[in-house]
């Protein structure tokens, strides 16, 4: 008889419950990976918006002056306020997604995630799909691509508080850190795809660049519709009413006469006990009869209510990790939405060029949230570890800054560094962090309360993302030497801001992995 092959004894070596989980990881995964895939054309794109004019000129010659300044740029992005006017439509994105942030997830505790999730992906598909078709169908009103931003930020609010609930319910505590590490790669996994999708159309048919990722997000939605398990007990009490429809009652539920089955040794499975006629029940291998009153007992498991708004401030540690993340986000959103521009004019590249080589910032910064997730799991500290990244972050900033002096090998070498140390704080504090606080003792085993404190706290973080890139859209206009000094100064102002969780921590010196923050 032939061996089992060795890849079918690993695979039986898991049971139904891994599976499920192992499958719930990889489909939140893929679902957040196209949002982020969704919102990354826009930083590609901004450079085929307003191009350099004055080199186009010296490439086309004389001769075609004023063909040159039709075609250097998209009204109204081609006026010499081109830097504000980008600058506002990041702002009016991220506006919207902050301040519906706080919403989100109070409204997303009160519905079914997997249909609240499933409306938020297919609407911002069509949203982005609306931003391209301005290009297709020759529009050039700045208000039209304002409003498809305001309204595609408030539809996408309804991501983050619902897959991180999601995994938050079917993941413990135990290694947390490492788990959402990894998992929440998909926000840099995103933005790669983002721009090398972008990138492909973007000196052709920059409409196609929003368009595609469009229909990515939609048909993602609908794998959602049909495949999404929110928690595990959806699975048991599926379970339990199909074993239940098979299962032979010799009694009628309502009847006049009913009696309680008792089977000696066995405790009862499920919510509506057997119920029999009067004639009694016999009592196994006794050979008596009891007779019974009439009785019929049916459990009830009251859900917990949700959490308020203030009651999730009052949690401990939430203000401070908001607050932190808002200046942590104020950082990673800006390298998101201005750093293939900024690469375009420092170091003199093409909008195709300039964004594939800032996907070497997400791939720093998939490293840099799997190490913060297995250090802060490693040693029960997520306060600390987060501080520490920060405060390594600042100096590789300022490098960055003189990126126009640096080679080509350094300068992937900063990009890697800088994504790790940027991103790695933002990425614990939105997962793990997050997660622990939605599961906090205090709670007491309310576990209703995790998509509220998860949107208080990337709402909060979603402020310092909206005024990032509107800053830096100011601030480079005097120079990106300016908008580098802003980005070290919110730096430092994340890292005060965790001193007391430090002190705290640094106090504690057992503690376990998920009881850090208390």
């Amino acid at each position: 008889m032939a061996p089992v092959p060795p890849g079918i004894r690993f695979l039986t070596n898991f049971n139904r419950e891994q599976w499920y989980k192992a499958f719930t990881f990889i489909l939140t995964f893929l679902l957040y990976t196209s949002f982020h895939l969704s919102r990354k054309p826009i930083s590609i794109v901004k450079s085929e918006l307003h191009k350099n004019c004055s080199s186009e000129l010296q490439t086309t010659g004389r001769g075609r002056l004023l063909q040159t300044e039709m075609d250097c740029g998209w009204k109204p992005f081609d006026k010499s306020n081109y830097k504000q006017l980008l600058g506002a439509l990041d702002y009016s994105f991220l506006c919207a997604y902050a301040v519906g942030m706080y919403l989100s997830g109070i409204i997303g505790e009160r519905l079914p995630i997997r249909l609240y999730l499933t409306f938020g992906m297919v609407t911002s598909g069509l949203f982005t799909c609306l931003f391209g078709l301005g290009h297709i169908f020759n529009i050039h009103s700045l208000g039209f691509y304002i409003f498809t931003q305001v309204a595609n930020g408030l539809v996408q609010t309804t991501g983050w508080p619902s897959v991180v609930t999601c995994i938050g319910n079917w993941f413990g505590k135990g290694k947390r850190g490492l788990i959402m590490g990894v998992w929440n790669s998909h926000t840099s996994v995103g933005n790669i795809l983002g721009s090398l999708i972008a990138g492909c159309w973007v000196s052709s048919n920059w409409g196609l660049s929003f368009i595609i990722p469009g229909v990515i997000i939609t048909v993602m939605g609908l794998v959602c519709f049909f495949f999404l398990i929110e928690r595990e007990s959806m699975l048991r009490s599926n379970t339990s009413s199909s074993c239940s429809t098979h299962k032979n009652w010799t009694g009628l539920n309502g009847h006049k006469d009913t009696h309680l089955q008792f089977k000696k040794g066995k405790g009862q499975m499920y919510d509506t006990e057997l119920l029999l006629p009067r004639d009694g029940v016999c009592v196994d291998g006794a050979g008596v009869c009891v007779p019974m009153q009439q009785l019929v007992v049916v459990k009830s498991e009251t859900e917990p209510s949700p959490i308020s708004f203030f009651g999730a401030l009052h949690i401990p540690g939430v203000v401070e990790f908001s607050l932190c993340l808002l200046f942590a986000k104020l950082v990673s959103y800006t390298f998101l939405f201005w750093l293939p521009l900024y690469i375009t004019k420092a170091a003199h590249l093409d909008a195709k060029r300039a964004g594939d080589l800032s996907t070497l910032f997400d791939v720093g910064g998939i490293i840099g949230g799997i190490l913060a997730g297995v250090i802060s799991d490693r040693l029960a500290k997520r306060a600390s570890t987060c501080a520490v990244m920060l405060l390594l972050a600042a100096p590789t900033l300022y490098g960055f800054s003189m990126i126009s002096e640096l080679g080509l090998g350094p300068t992937v070498a900063m990009l890697l560094v800088c994504g790790g140390l940027v991103n790695g704080p933002y990425a614990l504090i939105t997962t793990a962090v997050s997660a622990d606080l939605g599961t906090h003792k205090s709670l007491k085993g309310n576990a209703r309360a995790l998509s509220t404190v998860t949107a208080i706290i990337d709402g909060t973080g979603s402020v310092g993302a909206a005024l990032g890139p509107l800053l830096a859209g100011l601030l480079s206009a005097h120079g990106w030497e300016h908008v580098f000094y802003m980005l070290m100064t919110a730096d430092f102002f994340a890292l005060l801001l965790l001193l007391r969780l430090v002190m705290k921590e640094m106090k504690t010196r057992q503690s376990r992995p998920g009881t850090t923050v208390e």
